[in-house]
């Protein structure tokens, strides 16, 4: 009897220990997103893919009758012809775009926004203006040959297969997209000693969300490399005439420590502008700049975590829903919640909405509201690696 009893107390420990363990291994493993009260992910969708084509660095956008845009670069499979790999630039890169009524549903074939007559286009940048004219800021890679690139005025930017940069331009539509302008071309930063493939000095450019101010300034991160390092500063520049001209401002984010770029702008309700940047050299820290003067002087640190490009949405309680691709293992998708006027971003916990990424090749997120208590982040993904197809991705949450 006492050899049974025994025997059953050891059954009973190790029932209940395998409970315990079972328990943990459930905590553990649950997604960080699901341990946030009032943030439930409700499903990850495929916005556009098209194993034809290299599709990325999407933006995305609200219209005033509820349609959503999202913006992308789309460029050719160039495996499908016997390349090894696709590149981020492409001499038959294009601005594409998608539109749905729900967030959910998407046209299943993209209109052209600007196929550039000089080049290959990278990251479009949607912005809504208060008059619903929509600006789509972009920045073009021209490709030469040997002989061409020889007469070349020094100093130029380089990328492989023969890419000489050319810097930013924008298109605008004031139809609903029904038409898009020829481009248009920005001033070059001052201090800027680039010159673009067509000869003059490098028009300011950037992949970041543009901000139209309360004032009715657009404002616009933008950076430059020095021309002796691979080192980059962020400018802040203004236009007061929707964009067609611009103005430089200050500097927003400069070190011998880190490199900046990839910046996106807010204006918190109190009037402060916030610049989330992406570094570089820097353990891919997030970085976060504010000025409190209108834009006149900023002040940088470290957000204290990984993650870029950062973009950010205001919610209808002024807190802050800021998301972000992550290229370190495991890879995928994350986004935090700030305080209205950001400044609790080393002590918001990070949500993982992702980290099913095939590789670091994915990310450049855009929040957009859906309506109620929905929101859906833009992005791109890959699943495969670098065999992988890249195409746009989405994830719809649910914020209380």
């Amino acid at each position: 009897m006492k050899n049974r009893l025994s025997v059953r107390r050891l059954e009973w420990r190790q029932y209940m220990g395998s409970i315990l363990t079972l328990t943990i291994m459930c905590m553990s493993s649950a997604p960080v997103w699901a341990q946030i009260p009032g943030v439930r992910k409700v499903k990850d969708m495929v916005i556009y893919s098209d194993s034809s084509y290299f599709s990325s660095f999407p933006s995305a956008i609200v219209r005033p009758d509820g349609e959503l845009w999202v913006a992308f670069r789309r460029a050719p499979d160039r495996r499908l012809w016997g390349a090894s790999t696709n590149a981020h630039v492409d001499p038959n890169s294009y601005l594409m775009m998608v539109r749905s009524s729900d967030g959910e549903h998407w046209t299943p074939t993209p209109e052209l926004i600007c196929a550039h007559p000089l080049g290959g286009s990278q990251d479009p940048c949607l912005l809504q203006l208060s008059d619903n004219t929509v600006l789509c800021a972009s920045y073009l890679w021209t490709f030469l040959r040997e002989q061409e690139i020889e007469h070349l005025r020094k100093p130029y930017i380089a990328a492989q297969y023969g890419a000489i940069f050319q810097g930013g331009y924008f298109v605008r539509t004031e139809d609903g997209g029904k038409s898009w302008s020829k481009p248009f071309y920005p001033m070059a930063v001052p201090g800027n000693k680039w010159y673009a493939a067509s000869g003059g000095k490098l028009p300011a450019y950037n992949r970041g969300a543009l901000c139209e101010a309360r004032d009715g300034r657009i404002l616009w991160a933008t950076p430059v490399t020095d021309s002796t390092s691979t080192r980059s500063v962020v400018h802040l520049l203004q236009s007061r005439d929707k964009g067609y001209t611009w103005e430089h401002v200050s500097v927003i984010a400069q070190s011998d420590r880190a490199s900046f770029n990839e910046t996106s702008l807010y204006e918190t309700p109190a009037g402060d502008i916030v610049a989330f940047l992406r570094t570089a050299g820097y353990d891919d820290q997030a970085c976060i700049a504010r000025s409190r003067d209108g834009g006149e002087t900023f002040e940088w640190e470290s957000m204290g975590f990984q993650g870029h490009p950062i973009n950010v949405l205001r919610l209808p309680d002024q807190r802050v829903l800021m998301t972000y691709g992550y290229r370190h293992a495991p890879y995928g998708i994350r986004m935090r919640i700030l305080d209205a006027e950001c400044r609790n971003y080393a002590t918001a916990p990070e949500m993982v909405l992702r980290d099913d990424g095939g590789g670091f090749d994915l990310g450049y997120t855009w929040p957009v509201p859906l309506g109620g208590n929905r929101y859906l982040i833009v992005y791109y993904f890959n699943t495969d690696g670098p065999k992988g197809v890249r195409y746009i991705a989405g994830t719809i949450i649910e914020i209380d």
